[in-house]
């Protein structure tokens, strides 16, 4: 998502090396380029030029201590910034103590916003509440089904018009009633979306409204509509009166512009993100996080919480202990393995990683095709195997079968520990000669070993 822009970011202070500190002349031509990368990644033009001015105004004059170059000083003051315009701290969700939390949800259309009320209903769920989800989208073919299959498959209930020709306000009346009844304590409206802002989309979000009294009112944004989706909140804002905005898609070929503008031109904060198809990539937005991951300075609070939602205490430390004592063999590692895949893509992992930003996509994507390869493999074993990895050692004539049972012969396998000899799968110790379905061949022993470590 933002890839491009981290990049411009960094060739923007490269002028700024071996400056004893940050003046109005050394540092103009940064913020031309800091101008052009924001421009293109689709920031508003009024935000950018506020952005540039407030940038200037507190970099120049900041003195260089020791240890700190201008380009580090210069990035600080712009981290700084982009945090005060996407709004300084996450904005969470506004909860009724006393009745159901009632949430409204408004968007164009295809900006994903039944999708959107499904997640977020996830979310609640996750957080202990019981989630109501109101199908008030009757326009759309297929929208109330789409919605019924989102709830069927997470265990969420939809309520949806008992009469064909049931009007979305009337519908969300009845929600309302049904779900003070069974004593629900989250409400999610999902409404109709249009192709363009018009007097009837907005008169029926008015009577919606009205009647459901909502204590959020989120508009769904497309982030890949660019510098628009700052025009749209503020537009529907003004007309409708909305409290804030989830912005979906941002794992796509969206370059990031409306994350930064939203807020600036709406006065409306964005209180979650979409960083994927499934119902699970929702994650509330937290303006500081993003703006570390703008400037390649990776996200670790946002990884350390996937890794909790998914990694328990005990199978962690369960976990610690075979590796310190050597007890760890490939049902361990094929677990691992999955663990990952179930906290996202490998390449979205690796970018919150402080550093790893630079990574080329090729190389993540060659990555996860090895692991899929090694999982293949592993799975050809007996279970013998997998708790004994030194039978494999003893006995070329189970590596062989492994490698016939293994998809294309199990080429590239790099640095999977035992499997030594199979072509690049340097590293599982007795494995040597292997090569797909080919006679095996003795190796020289003159490499050392490698390991889980390099792995």
């Amino acid at each position: 998502m933002f890839d491009e822009l981290s990049s411009r970011f960094e060739d923007a202070v490269k002028g700024l090396r071996g400056e004893a500190k940050i003046s109005e002349n050394n540092i103009n031509d940064a913020l031309k380029e800091v101008k052009r990368a924001l421009l293109d990644a689709d920031v508003s033009l009024s935000v950018v030029k506020e952005f540039i001015s407030d940038v200037k105004d507190k970099a120049i004059g900041e003195e260089v201590v020791r240890g700190v170059n201008p380009g580090q000083k210069f990035i600080e003051v712009v981290n700084k910034e982009l945090i005060n315009i996407m709004g300084n701290e996450n904005s969470p969700l506004n909860e009724n103590e006393n009745s159901p939390t009632v949430i409204l949800m408004a968007g164009l259309q295809g900006a994903g916003k039944t999708t959107a009320t499904g997640k977020l209903g996830l979310y609640l769920k996750e957080k202990d509440k019981k989630v109501l989800l109101v199908a008030a989208d009757i326009y759309r073919p297929a929208a109330v089904e789409q919605l019924k299959t989102l709830g069927s498959q997470y265990e969420l209930e939809v309520f949806s018009a008992k009469e064909k020709n049931s009007k979305p306000e009337e519908i969300a009346k009845e929600a309302l009633n049904f779900a003070s009844e069974n004593d629900f304590n989250s409400i999610i409206i999902d409404t109709a979306g249009r192709l363009q802002i018009d007097d009837s989309m907005m008169s029926e979000m008015v009577r919606i409204k009205e009647v459901s009294n909502p204590d959020e009112v989120l508009l769904v944004v497309d982030s890949m509509i660019g510098q628009e989706a700052a025009d749209l909140t503020k537009s529907f804002h003004e007309k409708v009166g909305i409290t804030g905005a989830i912005l979906t898609k941002l794992d796509g070929d969206s370059r990031g512009g409306a994350a930064l503008s939203i807020r600036k031109i709406s006065g409306k904060p964005i209180k979650f993100i979409g960083v994927g198809e499934k119902i699970e990539a929702l994650q509330p937005f937290h303006p500081e996080r993003m703006a570390s991951r703008i400037l390649g300075m990776g996200d670790v609070l946002t990884l350390v919480e996937k890794a909790q939602k998914e990694v328990e205490l005990a199978d962690a430390e369960a976990m610690q202990k075979k590796l310190q004592e050597a007890t760890f063999d490939f049902n361990d590692f094929v677990k691992q393995m999955r663990l990952i895949k179930r906290m996202g893509s490998l390449g979205g992992l690796i970018k919150l990683i402080p550093g790893m930003n630079k990574i080329d996509d090729g190389m993540i994507k060659d990555g996860e095709d090895q692991l899929k390869k090694i999982e293949s493999m592993i799975s050809s074993m007996t279970l013998e195997e997998k708790q004994k990895p030194e039978v494999l050692a003893a006995q070329p004539s189970r590596r062989q079968r492994i490698a016939q049972g293994s998809v294309g012969g199990m080429p590239g396998m790099g640095g999977m520990p035992g499997m030594g000899g199979m072509p690049g799968m340097g590293g599982m110790p007795g494995m040597g000669g292997m090569s797909g379905n080919k006679p095996m061949k003795k190796q020289k022993n003159n490499k050392k070993k490698k390991g889980f470590a390099d792995l």
